[in-house]
C-alpha cells in the first residue's frame, strides 16, 4: 500500500516543524504493521485522516497546558500536537509495553523534549492535567471513566469523535455528578485548514 504524499496544507499547520512531522509519518508507516498501530488500508490516508486530523487539535490548547493523551497507541493525537505546540507539555499514556517503548523511542528520535511516556491506564493517574485527549479509545461514557480522574478542577477532555458524538453525549450525561463535570459541547478544529475539520467532544470539569 502506498503512503499518502505530504499534503500542501501540512506546511501551514506544522510550519518550521514540518520535517519533524515527516520523520514521524515515515516511522509510523514503517512500524505500523508490526505493532498494529494503523491498518494497512490507512497508509494512503496517513496524513489527511490521522496526522493532520490530530495536529489541528493543538489549536484548542493554551500555552503552558499540561496534556495527557490517553490510550496514545500510535501517538495520535499526542505526537502531532506536541510537534505543533512546543509550548505545552504532553504525557502519552499507553498500557501496552511494546507500544509505550515505541513511543519513547519516537519522542527521543524526534527530539521532542515536551513529551514523556507513561505506561499505565488513564484511571491510574493522579489529578495533574488540565487537558486530556483521546482518539479512537472508547465511547464517551466509557472514556470519561478513565479520562476524568487525571483532570484537575476546571480541566477539559478533548475527545476526537465521529458521527455518533451527539448520541454519546446523551449517554454520558448520567456521569455528570459522579465525575464533577460541568458541560459537554461538540466543537471543531482545523476549520480554516482542513477539508474535513476534526470533530471533538469537549467535556469540562467543574472548577
Amino acid at each position: 500500500m502506498s503512503i499518502e504524499p505530504v499534503p500542501e496544507i501540512a506546511k501551514e499547520i506544522f510550519e518550521d516543524n514540518l520535517e519533524t512531522a515527516i520523520l514521524y509519518a515515515d516511522k509510523l508507516a514503517a512500524d505500523s504493521d508490526t505493532l498494529g498501530l494503523l491498518g494497512p488500508r490507512e497508509l494512503d490516508k496517513l496524513w489527511s485522516r490521522h496526522i493532520l486530523n490530530s495536529a489541528v487539535v493543538a489549536e484548542k490548547l493554551n500555552s503552558g497546558d499540561n496534556v495527557a493523551d490517553i490510550g496514545s497507541g500510535a501517538g495520535l493525537p499526542g505526537i502531532p500536537m506536541a510537534i505543533v505546540r512546543p509550548d505545552c507539555r504532553f504525557t502519552l499514556v499507553e498500557p501496552m509495553e511494546r507500544r509505550s517503548d515505541w513511543l519513547k523511542e519516537i519522542a527521543k528520535n524526534l527530539g521532542l523534549d515536551n513529551i514523556r511516556v507513561f505506561r499505565a491506564r488513564g484511571e491510574d493517574l493522579d489529578p495533574q492535567f488540565n487537558v486530556v485527549t483521546a482518539r479512537a479509545v472508547a465511547s464517551l461514557p466509557k472514556l470519561i471513566r478513565f479520562a476524568a480522574p487525571p483532570l484537575l478542577p476546571s480541566g477539559k477532555i478533548l475527545a476526537l469523535k465521529g458521527a455518533k458524538a451527539e448520541q454519546e453525549i446523551e449517554e454520558a450525561k448520567k456521569l455528570v455528578k459522579k465525575f464533577k463535570l460541568e458541560s459537554f459541547e461538540v466543537v471543531y478544529a482545523g476549520e480554516n485548514s482542513l477539508e474535513q475539520p476534526t470533530k471533538l467532544v469537549e467535556v469540562k470539569k467543574i472548577d
